[in-house]
């Protein structure tokens, strides 16, 4: 009976952890400049560029959480059709599309998915330069493996802006957790822009 309890103490005590940690970490993600931010205890620790969802298939914006992290996903909604050889036959294929004999459907790969809405996430993913999704949040392979680590399910994510408007994309840049944005440019500044002193 001492082991059931301590072991539901344990187990209490690492839920409850994990949503004290998921409350003090947010994700903010912009679409009007094409970006992603990690809040940490309320300072920004990474940005991300992002491509978001293409004219027809808009990223929603408002208020979610993550409520299912997978390394190593695979869509179930788009993919390829790959020649024997593995050219690619079809970038846009779904899977009810036609597959001509000798060739196979291959699902889009998703890597780092961190889904925040009904079949839309954060992931690992080509990044052309502008809106170019299905409706998820691509980033870089790296950033999308420091943003998986560092998000729990439970963790708030905030989708605001247009792709209407757009004007610019970022660049990636990964932010020291020291750093934090003051009210005039500083050194500080300087290394949030990627400028090494």
């Amino acid at each position: 009976m001492k082991t059931f309890i301590s072991v539901l103490i344990t187990l209490s005590a690492f839920i409850v952890g994990n949503a004290c940690l998921a409350a003090e970490t947010k994700v903010i993600i912009n679409l009007s400049d094409q970006s992603a931010s990690l809040v940490e205890r309320g300072r920004t620790t990474l940005v991300s560029p992002i491509a978001s969802g293409k004219s027809g298939w808009h990223t929603p914006t408002g208020n979610f959480s993550i409520f299912n992290k997978d390394i190593n996903h695979w869509s179930r909604s788009f993919g390829l059709v790959v020649d024997a050889s593995g050219r690619v036959v079809n970038p846009s294929a779904t899977p009810g599309t036609p597959v001509p004999r000798g060739d196979h459907y291959q699902p889009a790969p998703m890597p780092y998915f961190m889904e925040f809405s009904s079949a839309v996430g954060m992931h690992a993913g080509y990044l052309p330069g502008y809106p170019a999704s299905h409706g998820c949040v691509r980033m870089p392979r790296d950033l999308a493996a420091l943003f998986f680590q560092r998000v729990q399910i439970g963790t708030p994510v905030m989708v605001v802006g247009s792709t209407n408007n757009l004007t610019h994309v970022r660049k990636a840049m990964p932010i020291s957790p020291t750093v934090s944005y003051g009210l005039s440019p500083s050194p500080r500044s300087s290394l949030a822009q990627g400028t090494r002193r």
